[in-house]
C-alpha cells in the first residue's frame, strides 16, 4: 500500500501555503532522493494565456528553492501542444510561460520547452507497451536525471480528470506523441488549409507525403505509419487528426507514456487540489471551480496520488453556480426525491445521492463519456504504482 501525504489549506502567520507545500513534500520524503548535481525537470503546466486556474508560480519558486537546497539543478518544463494555440511552438510557449509568471524572476529558474522549437526534439523510449511500443517524449525531460511533477488536479474533457499521470504522460509527450495519444488512426490533410509550403514533405521520414498538381499535400496511406510528424510541423492546420480515440484507450496510453517518462529515474509528485475547474488548463479560460479548494498532496506513487485526489474530490460538496452544480440539478430535477434533503438515483450510470453531492463521481457526471478509472487500472497493471493507499495528514 502506497502512502499519500496531505495538508489542508489552513494557514497561520508562521505557516503560509508555500511553507505548507514544502512541509508536505519533506514529510513525504522528497529528501530521500539524491539531488546532488542532478538535472531536475519540474514538470508542470504553464497555463494557456487567459486561463487563471493553473498552479501559481510561487509554488514552483518554492520547489526550486527546495531542490537547490538539496543540491539539484532544477528547470521548469512542458512540451508543446498539438492543437493551435499559444503553446504549440517554443517561441510562443515560452512567451506564454513568462506572461503567466514562470520566468527566472518569479519562478527562480529557467524554462525549457522539452520538445524544442517545433516539437521535433523527441526521444522514443522503448517500453513495448500494450498500446504504445515506444512513446515519443520531449528530449529535455528524457535527458533529465530526476523528474518532479507539480500537478493541478482538475477535470478534463477527454480523460475525465487531469492529475499526475495526465501531467506527465500527456504533458511530456512531443507533438507527434500527443497525436499518438489522441488518435486511433493516421492523420489527414484538410486541402483548403494547405498552402503547399512543403515542410511536411521534407520532414516525412517515410516518404508518405507529396504535393499534387495543385500544390496540396497528399498522404500515401500505404507508406504512412501514423507518426504524426506532419501534424506536429504544420502551422496551418492542414495536417490534422482524422478521428479521436476512446477515453479508455487515451487513459491507458497516458499511463504508458508516463511509464516512459519515469523509466529508470527517481521521481516525486505533488498535486494541488484547488481551483478544481471542470476542464483542462489548456483552454484560454477557466470555468468556476466545481468543489471547494481542498489542499496539497504529495507521494512517490503517481497512481496512488491520483486515486487519493479523485477520492477527496468525490467526498467534497458541489459548489453552487458551477458546471457540476448544473449537472447535479439536472439529475435532481429528473429524480423523485423528498424535499431535496435525501435522495438517491441513477444518473448517467452513476449512483448520485444527497443534496450536496458528496460521494458522486464528479468527473463522470460532468464528462459522462470519459473513463478515468481505466487509466489508473492500467497504470497499476504496468507497475507505475498502486491504487490502494494510506492518506497521512500533515
Amino acid at each position: 500500500m502506497s502512502k499519500v501525504w496531505f495538508t489542508n489549506l489552513r494557514t497561520s502567520p508562521s505557516a503560509g501555503l508555500t511553507d505548507k507545500m514544502e512541509r508536505v513534500c519533506r514529510r513525504a520524503g522528497i529528501e530521500k532522493i539524491d539531488f546532488r548535481n542532478q538535472f531536475v525537470a519540474i514538470k508542470t503546466h504553464f497555463g494557456e494565456p487567459g486561463n487563471l486556474a493553473f498552479i501559481r508560480p510561487n509554488y514552483a519558486a518554492r520547489m526550486v528553492e527546495l531542490i537547490r537546497s538539496l543540491g539539484g539543478r532544477p528547470f521548469l518544463s512542458d512540451s508543446n501542444t498539438l492543437y493551435s494555440g499559444r503553446r504549440s511552438n517554443a517561441v510562443d510557449h515560452l512567451q506564454s510561460a513568462m506572461e503567466n509568471g514562470f520566468n527566472p524572476i518569479s519562478a527562480k529558474c529557467n524554462v525549457i520547452i522539452a520538445d524544442g522549437l517545433k516539437g521535433t526534439e523527441v526521444r522514443e523510449v522503448a517500453i513495448d507497451g500494450e498500446f504504445c511500443k515506444a512513446p515519443k517524449i520531449g528530449s529535455a525531460i528524457v535527458d533529465a536525471d530526476i523528474v518532479v511533477s507539480m500537478n493541478h488536479f482538475k477535470g478534463h474533457e477527454q480523460s475525465g480528470f487531469g492529475g499526475a499521470l495526465k501531467n506527465l504522460g500527456m504533458g511530456s509527450a512531443s507533438r507527434a506523441g500527443k497525436l499518438e495519444l489522441h488518435s486511433g488512426s493516421q492523420p489527414k490533410v484538410v486541402r483548403d488549409n494547405c498552402i503547399g509550403c512543403n515542410i511536411c514533405v521534407r520532414h516525412c521520414a517515410h516518404g508518405a507525403i507529396a504535393l499534387d498538381a495543385g500544390r496540396k499535400a497528399v498522404i500515401d496511406y500505404a507508406l504512412c505509419v501514423g507518426c504524426g510528424q506532419c501534424v506536429a510541423l504544420c502551422q496551418w492546420d492542414a495536417a490534422v487528426l482524422d478521428k479521436w480515440d476512446t477515453s479508455e484507450n487515451l487513459n491507458c496510453k497516458i499511463a504508458e507514456y508516463t511509464k516512459a517518462v519515469l523509466l529508470g529515474k527517481p521521481h516525486f509528485h505533488v498535486s494541488f487540489i484547488m481551483n478544481v475547474s471542470p476542464e483542462c488548463d489548456c483552454w484560454n479560460h477557466n470555468d468556476a471551480a466545481i468543489v471547494p479548494d481542498l489542499g496539497i498532496a504529495a507521494s512517490f506513487d503517481p497512481v496512488a496520488l491520483d486515486q487519493a485526489c479523485a477520492d477527496l474530490v468525490t467526498a467534497a460538496p458541489v459548489l453552487g453556480g458551477s458546471k457540476l452544480a448544473e449537472k447535479y440539478e439536472e439529475c435532481a430535477s429528473c429524480c423523485a426525491h423528498d424535499s431535496g434533503h435525501h435522495w438517491s438515483r441513477e444518473f448517467h450510470g452513476l449512483h448520485v445521492h444527497g443534496p450536496r453531492g458528496e460521494g458522486v463521481d464528479k468527473f463522470r457526471l460532468i464528462h459522462p463519456d470519459t473513463d478515468w478509472q481505466s487509466g489508473l487500472a492500467h497504470a497499476e497493471k504496468i507497475g507505475l504504482g498502486e491504487r490502494e493507499y494510506e492518506l497521512e495528514k500533515v
